[in-house]
């Protein structure tokens, strides 16, 4: 299988390749359900196109906790299958398909009644960590440990003794959710998916009732693209409505937004060796491990405002802070704050008013006859939504079909990846590079850090990290744009680096050279480059003015003052 590379010129084949003849399946809507189902599609032998308006996971996926997750107060609601389902999910993920990208972390569950609780909460978890081992697909977590208060706070010393009682200790696992549906799309193209970001789908295309593909306009460039298709699958998350809107129909269910919001903080504010959950009046709070920060999050608020760029208030930030402050010794204020994010969820309407109990299941219809959408669900099942996606799409394709393999599909760097890891002390002394940058590489890249290490060796000014933000190597900016589908700066310091939330300027301060090293890869002159350092600024500086805004009202509009996307 080769590996795909998702340049400038693999974009412009991939679209003119959409239009020359008919896909038996096309996918609007690279999240990663759309991404997933692409791939799912593509290694069932038909041939695939994904579209995408903007970047890959630029809504939902980009902007989630980052946990790949059971759902452990999905099993206080009772609803063991959806935690089940998730629990196998999680364990495919970090043993066999992509253990390079998914990683195992551990959370302390302060408790704080004597007793009843820790009998409680003791048999949640128990029954969490059974259901992973029963799925077959568990056994590479510790399992769950009860601590006593100074045992807690041994390992999670930034507690208020007051906080707790005791605690309890279980292991779940996280990733980088952007990286992680790059990686999907870069698998599905490898297995013949043709795909292209920033190309908008206008309108579908019809005979009689029946959807027989969709138009789709080229971002960039302006072209228009008619692209034909024996089933159009609709995975726009939280624009499904929106999409289904183009052909005079709102389907069988409605899709509403949810609002949470996350907060970055450096490592060294909250002094602790775990992460940590929290029960809140709504729902709960994770304080999460990530690299040298803490993400701390999350909310749960209707939002019925832009979709494209959901704007956190002052008083989201607000809300998080007091949150997380009830229990620690050093409170955290506005100035430990290093980013920012917010992302909206797609839940499926209908069972509740408040957002917060509305369903995390999934759902998957065929509207009309060449058109199938799937909406709902959680991250850590996007595979399971991708399969019953296609399933429901092969029921209207006049053809045999093969079963689905993606539970034995490794995404593109995960095969040899434990083979390097074991050997990156042999790869820092052969590129000179040290081994912290070494396993920085191998888990961002896996078995493709080979790529970046060759782009170093070509250009050894490229393993020199970058100034203002060090973790990264200037290597992987080009290598975003040469080899992930990168078209903006945006596009990197938000998506393909985490950048504008793990620095106090919020990438600004990296702009301008990450903006000079992605210019050879995708034609810039200097004049290009100086307006995507100045579009990227201004996004920023609207993102701060929302952040300074009492309510979701003003903190939108306030947001909208940038905008979106700078011409090709």
């Amino acid at each position: 299988m080769r590996t795909a590379t998702l340049g400038p010129a693999e974009r412009t084949a991939a679209l003119a390749a959409m239009a020359e003849r008919e896909l038996d399946v096309l996918v609007v809507g690279a999240g990663v359900v759309g991404a997933g189902t692409a791939l799912d599609a593509a290694t069932r032998g038909l041939s695939t196109g994904l579209v995408e308006a903007r970047d890959w996971a630029s809504g939902t996926s980009s902007r989630s906790s980052k946990l790949i997750h059971g759902g452990l107060r999905y099993l206080e609601m009772l609803d063991f299958a959806l935690v089940r389902e998730a629990l196998k999910e999680r364990g495919l993920l970090l043993e066999r398909l992509a253990p390079h990208l998914v990683k195992p972390v551990p959370f302390l569950y302060p408790l704080q009644h004597k007793g009843w609780e820790r009998l409680y909460a003791g048999s949640g978890v128990a029954l969490y960590d059974a259901m992973s081992v029963s799925s077959g697909h568990g056994r590479g977590l510790p399992v769950h440990r009860h601590l006593s208060r100074r045992r807690a706070l041994r390992v999670a010393p930034a507690l208020k003794k007051d906080a707790l009682v005791g605690a309890l200790q279980y292991y779940d696992a996280q990733m980088d959710d952007a990286r992680f549906v790059t990686e999907l799309v870069r698998t599905a193209a490898s297995y013949g998916a043709q795909v292209a970001n920033r190309a908008r789908v206008t309108g579908f295309l019809r005979e009689g009732e029946r959807v027989v593909g969709a138009l789709v306009q080229d971002v960039e460039g302006g072209t228009e693209y008619e692209v034909r298709a024996k089933q159009v699958v609709n995975a726009t998350g939280v624009w499904t409505d929106d999409t289904q809107g183009l052909i005079g129909e709102r389907g069988q269910f409605h899709v509403r937004a949810s609002k949470g919001i996350h907060l970055v903080v450096p490592k060294d504010r909250i002094h602790s060796s775990t992460g940590l959950i929290l029960r809140t009046e709504k729902s709960v709070l994770f304080v999460i491990p990530w690299g040298r920060h803490w993400i701390i999050g999350t909310t749960d608020t209707d939002w019925d405002l832009d979709k494209a760029h959901p704007a956190a208030s002052s008083a989201d930030i607000d809300y998080l802070l007091q949150h997380v402050n009830s229990v620690l010794n050093t409170p955290l204020t506005r100035d430990d704050v290093q980013g920012v994010y917010a992302g909206l969820r797609p839940l499926l309407a209908g069972e509740s008013d408040a957002t917060s109990k509305l369903s995390r299941e999934h759902t998957v219809a065929h509207p009309v006859p060449g058109l199938v959408v799937v909406a709902g669900g959680k991250y850590t099942t996007y595979r399971v939504m991708a399969k019953d996606a296609v399933d429901e799409a092969v029921h209207g394709l006049d053809q045999r079909v093969a079963a689905c393999v993606t539970e034995d599909t490794p995404l593109l760097g995960a095969e040899g990846y434990r083979a390097l890891w074991n050997a990156r002390a042999r790869i820092a002394a052969r590129t000179g590079l040290h081994v912290v940058r070494v396993e920085h590489l191998l888990n961002r890249y896996g078995s493709m850090t080979e790529e970046i290490l060759e782009l170093i060796l070509a250009d050894p000014t490229l393993g020199e990290p970058l100034p203002a933000a060090d973790d990264y190597l200037r290597a992987e900016i080009v290598y975003a744009a040469s080899h992930e589908g990168a078209r903006h700066l945006d596009d990197v310091l938000t998506r393909r680096t985490r950048i504008s939330i793990e620095t106090f300027d919020r990438g600004t301060r990296s702009a301008r050279l990450c903006a000079e090293l992605m210019a050879p890869v995708l034609g810039w002159d200097a004049d290009r480059i100086d307006r995507e350092v100045e579009h990227y600024e201004k996004r920023v500086e609207a993102e701060r003015e929302s952040q300074r805004q009492p309510d979701d009202l003003t903190a939108d509009a306030a947001r909208l003052g940038a905008p979106d996307i700078v011409p090709g």
